[in-house]
């Protein structure tokens, strides 16, 4: 039996900790000042649908696909992202807090994140080629073998980045920011 097929749907201040969200493919649905806290998303697919002001803290997200899908004013604490469907993941992320979160492995090439907490997050082994972080604070985060090739974090704050450990080629930092290449090695700069 196929899953069913939501399409263009507006979801307004569903609370899904109480009913989960029904299986099936949500597209060019929104998703409005919902509660998915500790919610089962696993085996839902949404494409290019739009979550706003919503929190999916602690969300399961086993098996979930997200494509084309955008994150505005979310709360999105200690999701694991490494657990959703790969096959044409991509994300938007604007205003969201995503602390605690983990990347582990993720393709994340090419997505834009502005103004969004990153703190204490997990990007081992991730793919950042061409990422823009516009406004991001990446306080604690952890880049080990991670591909930041030509990503732009000239606007972002509190990376601590290894550059040996990382692949940087290409990668663009301000010159503020520049300390966040260098504290591994235990060298101070005074302006």
């Amino acid at each position: 039996m196929p899953a069913p097929l939501f399409e263009d749907d507006i979801f307004d201040k569903q609370d899904y900790t109480v009913n989960r969200i029904p299986k099936g493919d949500y597209e060019y649905c929104t998703f409005k000042n919902c509660n998915f806290s500790e919610s089962f998303l696993s085996e839902v697919r949404f494409l290019e649908c739009e979550f706003i002001a919503c929190n999916l803290s602690s969300a399961n997200l086993t098996s979930s696909s997200f494509q084309d899908v955008k994150f505005m004013g979310c709360k999105m604490l200690g999701i694991h992202f490494e657990s959703c469907n790969r096959f044409g993941f991509a994300l938007y992320v604007d205003d969201c807090q995503l602390n605690h979160a983990s990347f582990y492995q993720v393709d994340l090439s090419q997505t834009k994140i502005v103004n969004s907490k990153l703190q204490n997050v997990e990007f081992t082994e991730a793919n950042l080629s061409s990422c823009v972080f516009d406004g991001c604070d990446f306080q604690g985060a952890t880049f080990e073998n991670t591909n930041l090739e030509k990503a732009d974090f000239r606007k972002a704050i509190n990376y601590g980045i290894h550059p040996e450990r990382n692949k940087i080629k290409g990668a663009k930092f301000s010159l503020e920011g520049v300390p966040g290449l260098l504290t591994r090695y235990g060298i101070v700069i005074e302006g």
